[in-house]
């Protein structure tokens, strides 16, 4: 079961903000009106009973304490950057199994958190974005792969080659992929550079590994994606292609890598800009 954090967040800025709200302007005059009749009863106002009369609950104190801080952090992960973790190697060479990331929740439009609905239209992926979706076919599982068709395109997949609108997408060989630590296994896989739009990307092919061919359109406001890490991704030639509605966020940084089969961490990926 996948834990909805989205949800208990917004929950708990509700419960804290709430708490504070009843404080000030029920609880907290009550204590005062209270120290002031044990006043009025002749106690002296640094007395221990008017000091307890006006001490705040404890739950009131730690509400008020953590409300600004997960007022923030909700903020921030909804509208602005979230962190995610890369757990398989579907967009390998790219990204690695342990890869930390920071998506950019803004570029295609604010929603409102849980409901997920757009409220500020900004802008759209292009072609080569590497996006953070929910998958279509479990909503509370995030995935992690490529635009490589938008709206209206005609992706075709043959013979380890895209080809968008009719026209093939030219793949320069790069090498043999050498694995380490959770990806050893793709080792031998053949390193290709491709171009979409204006992003320049590395790939992963096994020339005897079959995979599913065909032609595919995009529907509109729907986007066709897939794994720099070709046969080894379960992407929208399975599965179909991803609802605008979906999308959560471009993925744009890499702030740590933790593969513990590596050793720990790889310290030459904290930082890496994500192409």
């Amino acid at each position: 079961m996948n834990f909805d954090f989205p949800t208990l967040l917004v929950a708990a800025t509700f419960f804290t903000g709430l708490a504070w709200a009843t404080d000030a302007l029920v609880l907290a005059p009550r204590r005062v009106r209270n120290a002031r009749q044990l006043e009025r009863q002749g106690m002296s106002p640094e007395s221990r009973e008017v000091a307890a009369a006006l001490k705040e609950p404890t739950w009131i104190e730690y509400c008020k304490s953590f409300f600004p801080v997960i007022l923030a952090v909700l903020l921030l992960r909804s509208f602005l950057i979230e962190p995610f973790r890369i757990p398989s190697g579907s967009m390998m060479p790219t990204l690695l199994v342990g890869d930390f990331i920071l998506v950019n929740k803004f570029d295609y439009g604010i929603r409102l958190p849980v409901l997920n609905k757009k409220i500020i239209d900004i802008g759209e992926p292009s072609r080569g974005d590497v996006v953070v979706f929910r998958y279509p076919k479990d909503p509370s599982v995030d995935y992690i792969k490529r635009v490589v068709g938008l709206p209206g395109d005609r992706i075709g997949y043959y013979n380890k080659i895209l080809h968008i609108n009719g026209k093939p997408i030219a793949q320069v060989p790069a090498g043999v992929f050498v694995g380490k630590g959770s990806g050893v296994s793709m080792s031998g896989a053949g390193e290709r550079q491709e171009q979409l739009g204006d992003v320049q990307h590395q790939i992963l092919v096994m020339p005897r590994t079959p995979g599913l061919e065909g032609e595919f359109v995009v529907p509109e406001n729907e986007y066709f994606v897939m794994g720099d890490n070709r046969d080894n991704s379960n992407d929208s030639r399975y599965w179909g292609t991803v609802p605008e509605e979906n999308l959560v966020g471009k993925a744009f940084r890499i702030w740590m890598n933790w593969d513990s089969a590596n050793g720990g961490i790889e310290w030459d990926r904290i930082g890496r800009k994500i192409q």
